[in-house]
């Protein structure tokens, strides 16, 4: 295997979608909006989505056009009981164990909420470091800037030696653009947006070899 360091994401990639946990995220942030910020009620999905889109996070849209406490903001959103949602995938863990890389996570939430989703799916010593979205702060993936602070706390200097596997397009798109191997998790037909997809972890390993 020619690559040296893996970029897992967090939410929605290590666990699948069908989990709900993201869609509970979100209806928290619509909350937090509303009830902490103001926000009419009718003007928060939009707000979310907007800010999402043109900034990255919704928090980063918050933080460029308002006054708020992102530490605040960060805890109340993932103020979920992750049990509730997060279950073991026994397949997961031997094949993230045997991958002969530097593994990190490299999350768009903070350093808390990965770590409480990682002890939740049994994975919390198979990783080497947590790049949150503190330590790229003020970025976010899926901003150049993000990823090559990713780079530097994995001390990586060639992009083309790291891998960024990732639920949504505009991640791997932003990836594979600064040089990394972009790979889209839970994702069944090739995408102009990724090197490489991938449904079944199991298939992670061949991937990687076989490029």
């Amino acid at each position: 295997m020619q690559f040296t360091t893996i970029f897992f994401d967090l939410d929605d990639t290590l666990y699948p979608a069908s989990t709900g946990l993201w869609h509970a995220i979100k209806e928290r942030m619509n909350d937090y909006m509303r009830e902490r910020m103001g926000f009419a009620p009718a003007d928060v999905p939009r707000l979310r989505e907007k800010y999402f889109r043109e900034y990255g996070t919704t928090l980063r849209g918050l933080q460029a056009n308002h006054k708020m406490n992102v530490d605040d903001f960060l805890a109340f959103v993932h103020d979920l009981p992750l049990r509730d949602y997060l279950t073991p995938d026994p397949t997961l863990r031997p094949i993230l164990a045997s991958l002969p890389t530097r593994k990190l996570v490299f999350t768009n939430a903070d350093q808390a909420h990965a770590r409480r989703v990682l002890a939740a799916l049994e994975l919390d010593d198979l990783f080497d470091a947590i790049v949150d979205v503190n330590a790229v702060a003020p970025y976010c993936k899926p901003m150049p800037e993000s990823f090559a602070i990713a780079m530097q706390a994995a001390g990586e200097t060639d992009p083309t030696r790291c891998v960024m596997i990732d639920d949504l397009p505009h991640t791997t798109r932003a990836a594979r653009d600064f040089g990394l191997f972009g790979v889209l998790a839970h994702h069944p037909d090739p995408s102009p947006d990724a090197d490489a997809v991938f449904t079944d972890w199991r298939a992670l390993p061949t991937l990687l070899n076989g490029r």
